[in-house]
């Protein structure tokens, strides 16, 4: 057992408002917190404790129980093979902690290339359920399960809803077709199978109802873009004035005299495609659904009220963000879902282009203050679709959105149908951790506005720890905060500060492991967990020791919240910090 000496040890109740410091206290050179971050609760029920120790780890003796724990870390701690070998080989402070998100298609759905994917830093695995059939979707999820179980991999599975799809327009071609400068083609909402010249066959068949001769037609926000010269019924022909790219199933929009034609549909964010292809993914185990065209937070709710009646799984609900009337009600959306996703080729059709840098900053601020991970997705390193090398422009946008502390970073295209998914994939993975690396050296860090979270004494204060704790793990430069939690609130929170030092996330439930591939900065293991919390951070500590990640001098923060039981009656959350001796 592990043989703790504490030099400072705050217990018993509440004696006062103000968080007090004291840094004469001194464990192996450092300063720490002594006598107490301590609360006044008034008048309350139970009893809360809340204490901040610094402890010497000494004299770890050898056990039969812990050699046959240590017979496979990844079984015992459920450490993905890649978190591992990233630590071995670059050191704590090494790890990368921007999340990357792969979408899944043609290019890269055969075993052999998810498993690629996986060793080039996948965390998260998109399906784009506007492609393929659900059979495709199933063999997919299956592969990805499978080498998570046979390989040692960590990957969760997002799926991403259709929408109402009232802008997809189809040209028929397995891949993209290149649109000629003066060209003429057809917009149609007739039906027909295969692929007609020229022609291109729209989702909803009021599509046109609005539109004038004259009008400009533009493919996915500028990839092409047309002029109506001629409206029959419902047909448009159009003349192509910029010529570029016209991708399977892309979206179009509508602009006259330099603005977006405005329609109302007032059809629901959910189709019933929608909700058989949700069915589909709960019952296979998905872990995250992106729902496109969300416009209000009331829809985010009824999606989430339905999963929890049909799933025992906590499945995730991330909104995207890519019109003007979901930017509207940003926070409202933000609180009610539990992510989301800048999705920045759709955003930029309806608002001018020079305003995304900035809107995609506030999306970042709003979702670090309330606490919900956002990824930066659509056209990051478009140009690799077809070409093996970025621009330096894409490369600078990679930087910008790690810079602003994006929790994740998405590939579209450039996984899913170009030609070079896992190069494309390499330049966000050496991007993003030689930005993460600038900004810690060069004390880059952005300060969290505080807004408070926490509506209840023990929520409040558990926000307060994790704020404290990303501060002291900074000032005092240790070299990895640990922290137990069931739900990964905290580990959230934690998160939510950007501390320099990587997060340990040790739970034992499978879907908040899952969960957590989003959260910046978090690497989260498989274990355990007993009531006896000291329990926990000796066993996990001592087998990372084991396995030699953890050396003589390393210094861990351990952040830990009891949740009264019959044998721990009191709530106790602590911030310790141990040196290994």
């Amino acid at each position: 057992m592990a043989v703790v000496r504490d030099s400072s040890l705050i217990s018993g109740g509440i004696i006062g408002k103000t968080p007090c410091l004291d840094l004469k206290n001194r464990v192996l050179g450092r300063p720490v917190f002594g006598r107490g971050i301590c609360f006044n609760g008034g008048k309350m029920k139970g009893k809360i404790r809340v204490g901040v120790r610094a402890a010497v780890q000494v004299n770890v003796e050898e056990s039969e129980g812990l050699r046959r724990e240590l017979k496979g870390l990844r079984g015992v701690l459920g450490f993905d093979v890649v978190s591992e070998g990233e630590l071995r080989k670059k050191g704590f402070l090494g790890m990368r902690k921007t999340k990357l998100v792969c979408t899944i298609g043609p290019a890269c759905c055969s075993l052999e290339d998810l498993e690629k994917l996986a060793l080039g830093g996948m965390n998260v695995a998109r399906l784009n359920m506007c492609h393929n059939g659900r059979e495709w979707h199933r063999d997919v999820i299956r592969k990805i399960k499978r080498l998570n179980e046979e390989k040692g991999f960590c990957i969760s599975v997002m799926i991403d809803t259709e929408g109402s799809q009232i802008h997809v327009v189809d040209h028929g071609a397995p891949s993209s077709v290149k649109v000629e400068d003066g060209s003429i083609w057809l917009f149609t909402a007739e039906k027909f199978a295969g692929s007609r010249p020229f022609t291109v066959q729209a989702n909803y068949g009021g599509f046109s109802e609005g539109i004038e001769v004259g009008d400009e037609l533009v493919i996915d926000g500028g990839m092409a873009g047309f002029e109506v010269i001629e409206k029959i019924g419902s047909d448009l022909r159009c003349k192509c004035t910029d010529p570029g790219l016209f991708l399977p199933r892309a979206k179009l929009s509508f602009w006259r005299d330099g603005k977006l034609v405005g329609r109302n549909f007032e059809l629901p964010t959910l189709s019933a495609k929608d909700w058989a292809d949700i069915e589909f993914g709960v019952s296979e185990g998905i872990d995250f659904i992106a729902m496109s065209f969300v416009n209000d937070s009331d829809s985010v709710k009824h999606l989430k009220n339905y999963l929890s009646s049909k799933s025992s799984k906590s499945i995730r609900v991330l909104a995207k963000i890519e019109s003007l009337e979901s930017l509207q009600k940003l926070r409202d959306i933000v609180e009610a879902s539990d992510g989301i996703m800048v999705a920045r080729g759709d955003l930029g059709v309806e608002i001018p282009l020079e305003q995304i840098p900035s809107v995609q900053e506030e999306i970042i601020n709003v979702c670090r203050q309330l606490n919900k991970p956002v990824i930066v997705a659509s056209q990051l390193l478009e140009s690799m679709v077809e070409y093996p090398t970025p621009t330096r422009a894409e490369v600078a946008d990679v930087s910008e959105a790690v810079r602003q502390y994006a929790d994740a970073l998405m590939l579209s295209g450039e996984s899913a149908i170009g030609l070079y998914g896992q190069k494309a994939l390499s330049v966000l993975r050496m991007t993003s951790s030689r930005i993460e690396t600038w900004g810690r050296e060069e004390s880059q860090q952005t300060l969290l506005r505080q807004h408070q979270l926490g509506v209840s004494l023990p929520d409040r204060i558990a926000e307060q720890i994790c704020n404290c704790a990303a501060e002291m793990a900074n000032k005092l430069g240790v070299d990895a905060i640990f922290v137990y939690t069931k739900h990964g609130h905290m580990a959230s929170l934690l998160s939510r500060n950007r501390p320099n030092p990587p997060i340990f996330a040790f739970t034992n439930d499978d879907n908040t492991r899952k969960a957590l591939n989003l959260q910046w900065g978090v690497t989260s293991l498989l274990v355990d967990l007993s009531d006896d919390m000291e329990a926990n951070i000796s066993k996990t500590i001592n087998l990372i020791k084991r396995t030699g990640m953890l050396e003589q001098g390393d210094a861990v923060m351990v952040v830990s919240d009891v949740t009264p039981t019959l044998a721990t009656p009191m709530a106790f959350q602590s911030i310790q910090v141990k040196t290994i001796a």
